[in-house]
């Protein structure tokens, strides 16, 4: 068998050498390669890839990376002292694999540099405060569960809940902002890769994005590798480039039990749900790689996304997330069926950076929001008993349906800040008796939002706009209106009546007290 040149050649620099002399699945043992350190990538004498797993006095344990078969005594060198990627400008529209070879069928290639896979996050003393909002296009979330810029949010749910579809949604906004989507598919199928690419490129979005892919039937150790690389991409660009990035973890629980199989064989004793000790660390360690440094005003935003059994957010991996990130998105699959998608549960998702880059407006309408749907949430418990509803609890009851009608958003539906003001404004402060056209009023609102003018004070021609749109898109129910009118003139008879009756006593009172002659 032919020596390879690449192994020849970093023989030929006086690299360390080693021989096999165990093989377990993709864990090789080597005798040598001494001085070496954990994650330092080895090249065999066939061309075969493999990194530093752990080092001991004897020999050295060696995680494979190619599907090509070892033997014992073959011969590995050294390659370099840790796991480096190829990163650059040139990756984004592309799709990559773990190795940062491209796998669209669109030529090679040419990286900027390389970067260490598992580069140290920024210290404390280097990260600034977030005060600049992520757009997502998503209504409900930008309004209630707002995103900020360096922010950790996570992503869970249930199977077939939309959570994919979810994040494709705001990686697809990002067309229109400054920031780099780095598209993280951790052991998925060819089918979803092609899927999500599909999207992004059906909506012009692939050209802002860089998809890095691992599929289901890549080794384990690629699927471990997978989240790393992708945010290494991402740091290039944060760090040297001082742009700002999003990095979507697509999802981490294929990662987590990827990491699992590998420390059982390894002979990790498992802890629990046989996860490894250091499940946690290894994932805060990878989440801990965003955020906003002071030195150049930079950010990346992280979403991991974790399934959660039955919707089970108490399980084990959920907790663990949950309590790394600064906040989650909850998606519901009872939601999913019966009300709104994306399914995010309004009673349960939440965000721990609060309403950052938020105008009064947008916090208004949250704060509205957040009032109507739980005024909604308690009529309906009442109506599923067929009781009839009080006109107030009436009026909650239906302007939550048009709210859940209006932020049904299909993938790629996606508006701006001042289209969500504007729709938001029209539904929330609508009338009972005020019928409002939904998909009129998505249509139509683009149009006026073009039209939008408004200085950093929230001087501008909002409220004429506003009501401009709602006049071509709002009708009266007659038939509600006059229940509505009867109903205010029943309780204007009913106050009268009582002012009445309480002025009679009153006088009789009076009289009462009156001294006797």
């Amino acid at each position: 068998m032919a020596v390879n040149k690449i192994f020849q050649k970093l023989v030929d620099a006086g690299n360390p050498v080693g021989e096999v002399i165990g093989i377990d699945s993709f864990m090789v043992s080597i005798k040598g390669l001494q001085p070496t350190n954990v994650h330092a990538t080895v090249r065999f004498d066939d061309g075969t890839r493999g990194y530093v797993h752990e080092v001991f006095e004897d020999h050295v344990v060696v995680m494979k990376l190619d599907p090509t078969p070892l033997h014992i005594g073959a011969v590995c060198v050294i390659e370099s002292r840790d796991i480096m990627t190829p990163v650059g400008k040139n990756f984004i529209g592309r799709v990559v694999n773990v190795f940062g070879e491209p796998i669209d069928g669109k030529g090679e290639i040419v990286a900027d540099q390389e970067w260490d896979v598992f580069h140290n996050a920024p210290a404390l003393y280097e990260r600034e405060l977030l005060d600049t909002p992520v757009e997502t296009g998503v209504t409900i979330l930008d309004l209630e569960y707002s995103l900020a810029r360096g922010q950790r949010m996570a992503m869970l749910g249930d199977s077939k809940v939309g959570k994919t579809a979810l994040a494709a949604q705001v990686a697809i906004n990002q067309k229109n902002t400054d920031v780099t989507v780095i598209y993280v598919l951790i052991a998925k199928r060819q089918r979803d890769v092609a899927e999500l690419v599909n999207n992004l490129e059906k909506n012009d979005a692939l050209k802002k994005a860089i998809v890095v892919v691992s599929n289901s039937f890549e080794s384990l150790i690629l699927t471990y590798l997978v989240p790393y690389v992708g945010a290494a991409h991402g740091e290039y660009f944060w760090h040297k480039c001082n742009m700002d990035t999003l990095v979507i973890y697509d999802d981490l629980t294929a990662h987590a039990q990827a990491y699992r199989e590998i420390s059982l064989i390894a002979g990790v004793s498992p802890g629990r749900d046989s996860y490894p000790g250091d499940m946690f660390y290894t994932h805060s360690s990878l989440l801990e790689r965003g955020g906003k440094t002071e030195s150049n005003h930079a950010s990346q935003t992280l979403i991991p996304i974790v399934y959660a059994p039955g919707g089970d957010i108490t399980a084990y991996l959920p907790t663990n997330i949950m309590s790394i990130t600064d906040g989650q998105w909850i998606l519901d699959g009872q939601i999913f069926k019966d009300t709104m998608r994306p399914a995010v549960s309004t009673a349960l998702s939440v965000t721990r950076v609060g309403g950052v880059g938020q105008n009064k407006r947008q916090k208004g309408y949250a704060d509205k929001l957040n009032l109507t749907l739980a005024g909604y949430r308690t009529a309906e418990e009442y109506a599923h008993f067929g009781t009839e509803l009080s006109p107030a609890a009436q009026a909650d009851y239906d302007k939550g349906k048009v709210l859940f009608k209006l932020m049904n958003q299909a993938v790629g539906e996606i508006f701006s800040f001042a289209e969500q003001q504007f729709i938001m404004g029209i539904v929330l402060d609508s009338s009972p008796e005020e019928i409002i056209d939904i998909p009129k009023l998505k249509v139509k609102v683009r149009d006026y939002a073009a039209k939008f003018k408004e200085d950093k004070d929230m001087n501008g021609n909002f409220d004429e706009l506003c009501a401009a749109l709602k006049a071509e898109v709002m009708s009266i129910d007659p038939v509600k209106k006059a229940a509505i009118e009867k109903q205010a003139k029943a309780e204007i008879e009913k106050k009268r009546q009582a002012d009445e009756a309480a002025a009679a006593v009153e006088a009789e009172k009076a009289s009462s007290e009156e001294p006797k002659a």
